[in-house]
């Protein structure tokens, strides 16, 4: 029995790797996207922290407008830095979906490549298998001659 060998081994091979990298590129997105959103997370809270002490600081008594000015200015800073990393969010989404789109061609190249292996093997084995029943026949046809 030949042993099968597929053509296009190594072009499968290429395909294989590419894919790999591709989804390596997509999980390295996906860790960008939840380190924004950690970050946002992280600036809403201090957002948060910041209007409680606001309201601390306005509470009746005195009152330090040095600190309530320096307070409204840290978070107008904030609300721009929220601001930054929406729109660091959507670009960062296009990405995501670009390479997702990357990622489903090259599944998709591979799942091409494996099923044509896959006929090439059959239609090998196909071909062994009446071989050796061809093989088979003859022997069996040289017993009986023999015998007769």
């Amino acid at each position: 029995m030949s042993q099968f060998e597929f053509r296009l081994q190594s072009l499968l091979k290429l395909r294989l790797a590419e894919r790999q990298q591709r989804r390596a590129e997509l999980a390295e997105a996906h860790r960008a996207q939840a380190l924004l959103t950690a970050r946002r997370e992280a600036i809403r809270q201090e957002i948060g922290d910041m209007r409680k002490r606001s309201l601390a600081a306005a509470a009746p008594g005195r009152i330090r407008m040095e600190r309530l000015v320096a307070a409204q200015r840290y978070h107008l800073v904030l609300r721009e830095k929220l601001e930054a990393l929406s729109q660091q969010q959507s670009r960062l989404d296009a990405e995501i979906e670009r390479r997702r789109v990357t990622l489903v061609e090259a599944d998709r190249q591979v799942r091409v490549l494996e099923k044509l292996r896959d006929r090439h093997l059959e239609a090998h084995r196909t071909g062994e298998l009446r071989r050796e029943v061809k093989t088979l026949d003859e022997v069996a046809l040289n017993q009986r001659r023999e015998s007769a």
